[in-house]
């Protein structure tokens, strides 16, 4: 059940052997320069992607997802706090005020924000968010990168254009406008080379304890991409063990030993947060409605362009891309990965099981009903044969599951990179497992010290006649071609940005202070919510959670338990929300007056401020009837309700 992995380095420098000798410490080798330019090359793509953002930091948000681009500020800020404060970070009572906010219940990036703790305090989370989702996409593709390059391909240039593509793949690029931790994916290549090297001899402890480190971190980035990923892995080593069953059997006990030392040390270490999640303070069960799971992929989106790439257009989004752009690969790139698994499919283990998980995770990602070009048909996906309320799976939405085909892909891109490059030195060991043949084993080492071979062929790599004659370098400039213009149009652009309006003077400057003494809150207008506020709900990231605010932008349990968008709805707050839907006031009662007053205590407010808004008017007016004339400070309108509600 173990599909063991080629290491790219010698005996001595990895310790172990297949004789038992012990182990020598690795010595430190500098990295390569190709390396290095490589890991710069991500890290320039990276900012290219941001900087939209970076052409004005303070006042820019995803245009695409404002609401979440705030709502990941807002995240970087609890981070912050949390260290500051020394508080726990797994609840926040700074929003959702009085009842709070279960952080492990929703997306709380905590691995990234306790760390990025000290720039989001010195430089604020506009800042800290565009460095995170930068340097997320640069760091998947510099895990990427070496996975490939060590374990998989002898080419670093395939190891580059295979890294590129699984860190800034249309996908990933898509879930950057406003959603960072699902490209917040460079620990995942880390996790999947541990899982198939527990099988090793000799490597089953170390290689447990890794990954369990390796699993804890990653459940405080995305569970949810953990959990594609622990599938992903499962199916791996399933369709391994049928490919190659005796070298499977062979390891299974090593791998089953390594896989227990992982899980028992990510439970020791992550099982009370786990607990948390779903036993503490406004946790809850499954979303209402079950609205994830109607979220199936188009058929069409495999071979369309996503608006986020240079051949892309916006208007694709009026059609099939009105929930998630996930896959987007174009009609070039989904012919060129075809080709590649047919023509590897004898030859290489590694391209059959990529191009096996490629078709069976495509086609779990279509969800309950299959879609056609954005309708509906009558035809039943395989979603429909899990029930809807399936601990874990009740939370996923089923186009996500394609992640795992794009991942596929980009294994396909660089074996046929690989291969193409292995044409120019003559006959050689394809990518992939070797052809039966007269060819003589080696240490999973070519001449030059780079893998031989890919890391599924049972722990020893084979050069042998290649199924390809040196190719004439007009051809190999064909076939690098036909790679480059099926990867060309998926290109990324600049992620789209609006602008955003700072917190008022009176928020920035501190001058709330006199007015939201300990205890009490501070109520800004519009009520923040996954609707209205988004404004609003800056106020409290970029002061860096200064003052508790009521209601929110966050996943809670309603009465049922079962989990709902954002707070449960109060008359003041439904008031305010038409009034800016309408556009006007309505006449307002004595009990809406008296309604009122219940909300703000219940909110435990002390003072209510509206700051400029283009519903500012007739906000002005409806707060007026509730709560009396306001006063103008500075350049927000103020209603001290202390008198009001005690």
């Amino acid at each position: 059940m173990a599909v063991p992995v080629v290491d790219n380095s010698s005996d001595a420098e990895a310790g172990s052997t297949e004789t038992g000798r012990p182990r020598r410490w690795r010595r430190f080798r500098a990295p390569a320069r190709a390396d290095v330019l490589v890991i710069g090359a991500y890290v320039l793509l990276g900012v290219f992607v941001c900087a939209n953002y970076w052409a004005d930091i303070q006042h820019r948000v995803s245009s695409h997802l404002p609401t979440d681009h705030s709502w990941f500020e807002w995240l970087l800020a609890h981070g912050a706090y949390s260290v500051q404060h020394l508080e726990n970070p797994l609840f926040s009572a700074r929003q959702n005020a009085p009842d709070g906010v279960n952080m492990m219940a929703n997306t709380s990036v905590l691995g990234i924000s306790l760390p990025l703790a000290p720039i989001t305090l010195l430089f604020g989370p506009q800042v800290s968010y565009s460095v995170y989702l930068g340097g997320a996409l640069a760091a998947t593709a510099a895990t990427s990168y070496w996975m490939l390059s060590r374990h998989l391909v002898a080419s670093r240039g395939a190891a580059f254009v295979g890294g590129a593509f699984l860190g800034f793949a249309p996908g990933i690029i898509h879930h950057a406008n406003g959603q960072p931790n699902f490209a917040s994916n460079f620990l995942l290549p880390l996790i999947v080379v541990r899982v198939l090297r527990l099988g090793e001899p000799g490597r089953w402890l170390r290689g447990g304890v890794v990954l369990g480190l390796l699993v804890t971190y990653q459940i405080f980035i995305n569970e949810e991409m953990l959990l594609l990923t622990a599938l992903a892995c499962a199916a791996i080593v399933l369709l391994y063990a049928v490919f190659r069953w005796s070298q499977t059997r062979a390891r299974a006990w090593n791998f089953l030993r390594g896989l227990g030392v992982g899980g028992a040390l990510a439970l020791l270490l992550a099982g009370y947060p786990i607990w948390y999640q779903f036993n503490g303070p406004q946790s809850y069960r499954g979303l209402q409605g079950g609205v994830f799971h109607n979220w199936g992929e188009d058929l069409r989106a495999f071979v369309t362009y996503s608006r986020d790439t240079i051949a892309g257009s916006p208007e694709v989004e009026k059609t099939i891309g009105m929930t998630e752009q996930n896959t987007w690969l174009g009609w070039p790139l989904v012919g060129l990965a075809v080709l590649v698994a047919v023509l590897l499919w004898r030859t290489s283990v590694t391209a059959r099981i990529a191009s096996l998980l490629a078709v069976g995770f495509a086609l779990a990602s279509l969800g309950r009903q299959v879609r056609i070009d954005g309708r509906v048909t009558e035809i039943e996906g395989p979603w429909h044969l899990l029930p809807e309320d399936l601990p874990l799976v009740e939370m996923m939405m089923p186009t996500r599951l394609s992640l795992v085909t794009v991942a596929a892909v980009g294994i396909l891109i660089a074996l046929a990179w690989n291969e193409v490059a292995r044409t120019r030195t003559g006959p050689t060991g394809l990518a992939g497992i070797p052809l039966p043949g007269n060819g003589r084993p080696t240490n999973g080492l070519s001449g030059n010290g780079r893998p031989s071979t890919v890391a599924l062929d049972g722990g020893t790599a084979v050069d042998v006649p290649g199924r390809l004659e040196p190719a004439r370098p007009r051809l190999r400039i064909l076939a690098y071609a036909a790679i480059a213009l099926a990867l060309l149009p998926i290109f990324p652009r600049p992620l789209p940005a609006q602008h955003i309006d700072l917190p008022p003077h009176f928020i920035t400057s501190g001058a709330w202070r006199p007015y939201v003494p300990a205890g009490r809150t501070l109520v800004p207008v519009p009520i923040p919510s996954n609707v209205h506020g988004l404004s609003t709900l800056r106020w409290s990231a970029l002061t860096e959670q200064a003052f508790p605010i009521p209601a929110g932008y966050f996943i809670g349990p309603n009465a049922e338990g079962s989990g709902v968008f954002g707070a449960p709805s109060r008359p003041t707050s439904m008031l305010i929300y038409g009034t800016m839907d309408r556009g006007a006031a309505p006449v307002v009662t004595e009990e809406n007056r008296r309604q009122a007053i219940e909300d703000l205590r219940f909110w435990k407010a002390s003072v209510v401020v509206l700051g400029d808004h283009p519903a500012t008017p007739a906000l002005h007016v409806l707060l007026a009837g509730l709560l009396g004339p306001g006063q103008r400070v500075d350049d927000v309108w103020l209603w001290d309700v202390r008198p009001l509600v005690g």
